[in-house]
């Protein structure tokens, strides 16, 4: 095993479904002590990659943060009697296609707002602390939803506006089961792509009304994903965060308030968790929105 994954947990969070799950461990740092995305934007916000399984098939939905977490997933599924693998891809952003050489040989699904995305951004993404490169681009491509089956289970991608333009979740019907991405997080969602926030908001409207009884993000709790997800109610936090930040923006007690406080509601419902990493997410969040808004406090 490579030490790059020696941290990896392979979880369980429903019948046939696995997360790989890395991160979230005090004072570890997989790439450098210089800020990079590896360790500040996955590892230390912990991090999960899922595979659905129904007898020989697996569906993949994110590939992790490295070739060798994603190699790692694959010699897993295979030592599970998986022949036939298929990559589902959640969005563009490098914690989430880094490992895709691991996958070169398998159908990738993505939406073609991810595919472009990947194509415009591929000297930016080279270019990143560390590099991602080469890449793979997807194989086939779907606008607006899409039913897979994986044996005798179905799953349904859907595409959401929401932390990224490109957003694609997975959806299990049957089970009631909401593989989020980064759509949703805990302690709070990472404010991307600023100028989309109204519409980010407004998706998330959308998003709730799904029939969801559980809901496994990328980014969240190691326990929470081992014990089944979270509740519908991490729609309703991940929401009430954006309008929350969005009202207060032009605020000058907000540089002062810490994040447990600014979302103490939500943490006191057991909609999210307090994660002490998030306050840096919620700095820069702040940062961003204003930046983009051109509004000072």
């Amino acid at each position: 095993m490579s030490d790059l994954t020696a941290t990896l947990r392979v979880l369980e969070p429903a019948p046939g479904l696995l997360a790989f799950y890395d991160g979230r461990i005090a004072g570890k740092r997989l790439h450098s002590d210089a800020r990079n995305w590896m360790d500040d934007g996955a590892y230390a916000l912990g991090i999960a990659s899922y595979a659905l399984i129904c007898g020989d098939e697996a569906l993949v939905y994110d590939t992790h943060i490295s070739t060798a977490h994603a190699t790692l997933i694959r010699r897993h599924l295979a030592e599970r009697g998986v022949r036939h693998t298929t990559l589902v891809l959640s969005h563009w952003h490098t914690d989430h296609i880094a490992g895709i050489t691991a996958f070169a040989d398998c159908p990738i699904i993505a939406n073609p707002l991810t595919a472009l995305a990947m194509v415009e951004n591929e000297a930016a993404l080279a270019a990143k602390d560390p590099p991602i490169h080469p890449l793979v681009p997807p194989n086939r491509l779907f606008d607006d939803r899409l039913e897979l089956t994986v044996g005798d289970r179905t799953a349904h991608l859907l595409q959401f506006d929401i932390h990224s333009a490109d957003g694609t979740v997975l959806w299990l019907p049957e089970e009631r089961l909401l593989l989020a991405g980064d759509t949703l997080e805990d302690t709070v969602t990472y404010v991307s792509e600023p100028h989309g926030i109204c519409r980010h908001i407004a998706e998330l409207h959308r998003l709730a009304s799904l029939p969801v009884h559980r809901i496994l993000p990328n980014h969240g709790s190691e326990a929470a994903i081992a014990a089944g997800g979270y509740s519908p109610d991490l729609i309703t936090a991940n929401r009430a965060y954006l309008e929350r930040l969005l009202s207060r923006i032009e605020d000058p007690s907000l540089d002062a308030e810490s994040l447990e406080s600014f979302v103490a509601p939500e943490i006191a419902t057991g909609s999210i968790g307090y994660f002490a990493p998030y306050e840096q997410v919620h700095r820069d969040n702040i940062q961003t929105l204003r930046q983009s808004l051109g509004r000072t406090p």
